[in-house]
């Protein structure tokens, strides 16, 4: 009876995003003030399209570029508009309504977007970060020390999200997975839950993670359910429609991408500065998010075991698991999770 809860709450998140609703947070087109820095390209003034780009409170280079204002250096007669999204839920509703060129959306989410009954036509076009303990299952009760232990308890989760894939994957493995009540929560929302005490447990991100730590510990992290053969990343999806006829935009949106990777490796002082102007948090908290994910460069990124080949694949598997769970209706055909694919610009990056 509680998974089919579940189902019921999920199917009311896939109802949304088919009809179009989106709920996205603020537009914001201004910086946090972050010092500007050179484009690492050459500027292009011959783009002079709009382009929406939605990102999430997530400490990477995705923040890095923004709060730098890099996009707008090196393509200084676009019209970009930034605006937040509480989870990848809320993009695919953005792609599905037309309403969002690109966006951040954890690799969970991409697989329920290609999969029946979504089935959007998009591209993913870089890796932000491959997810480790950054995202992590907190239990608030001491004596609980084992996923085994939530038996019966209420777990609260963003649907369609990484940090969803990874708590099915370790409440399979536990056996309890038709034991516990899931509750479909934002990271925002959670907080707030927790602090209530509607929820026993919650598997989130950054930031919110490290507030629920505060009064409460880890029982398992994505590095764990990775390791048990379910890899989560955080991803940029766009519209396959904006990716075929934008190429010269996303060759240089890459290039200020794998900047920020090269910033979070080779200065990672400057790198969390700009984060923690976007988070409002501060910068020795960002460094210690940052050891819980893992950043990849531009040649890195183009090489078989990511953008190359190995993504497409991961994104099957995903699919197939939440298929297993009754989290999505079908699978798409095979060659639409390899052909999701985009790895054209990040190939150009690494040869600059």
């Amino acid at each position: 009876m509680k998974r089919k809860l579940v189902a019921l709450a999920l199917a009311g998140v896939l109802a949304a995003a088919l009809s179009g609703c989106v709920e996205s947070g603020r537009t914001d087109q201004s910086r946090a003030g972050g010092d500007k820095v050179a484009c690492p390209v050459p500027i292009d003034e011959s783009f002079t399209g709009a382009v929406r780009l939605g990102y999430q409170d997530i400490p990477n280079g995705a923040l890095v570029v923004k709060d730098a204002g890099l996009l707008e250096t090196c393509l200084p007669k676009a019209k970009i508009t930034w605006s937040k999204f509480a989870s990848g839920a809320t993009v695919i509703q953005a792609f599905g309504s037309n309403s969002l060129d690109l966006g951040l959306l954890g690799s969970a989410a991409a697989a329920r977007a290609i999969s029946a009954p979504l089935n959007i036509d998009m591209k993913v076009v870089w890796i932000h970060d491959v997810i480790g303990s950054a995202e992590s299952l907190v239990v608030k009760d001491p004596a609980i020390t084992s996923v085994a232990g939530l038996r019966g308890k209420k777990i609260a989760v963003p649907f369609a999200s990484t940090s969803h894939y990874s708590l099915l994957g370790a409440l399979a493995a536990a056996g309890i997975e038709r034991d516990v009540t899931l509750v479909n929560l934002s990271p925002d929302a959670i907080l707030g839950a927790w602090r209530d005490s509607g929820v026993d447990a919650a598997f989130i991100w950054e930031p919110t993670l490290t507030e629920l730590l505060k009064n409460g510990h880890t029982v398992t992290t994505a590095a764990e359910t990775a390791k048990a053969g379910k890899p989560t990343f955080d991803l940029e999806g766009a519209r396959a429609d904006f990716v075929a006829q934008n190429p010269k935009f996303l060759t240089v949106w890459t290039a200020a991408q794998n900047w920020a990777v090269h910033q979070l490796a080779g200065d990672p002082q400057g790198a969390a500065t700009h984060i923690a102007a976007q988070l409002g948090i501060p910068v020795d908290a960002v460094r210690r998010q940052l050891s819980g994910y893992v950043y990849l460069d531009a040649a890195t990124q183009a090489g078989a075991p990511y953008l190359g080949r190995q993504l497409g694949t991961d994104l099957q598997g995903s699919a197939q698991f939440l298929l297993s769970q009754g989290e999505i209706q079908g699978l798409a055909a095979p060659e639409k999770y390899s052909g999701a694919v985009y790895a054209e610009a990040a190939t150009a990056a690494s040869a600059k």
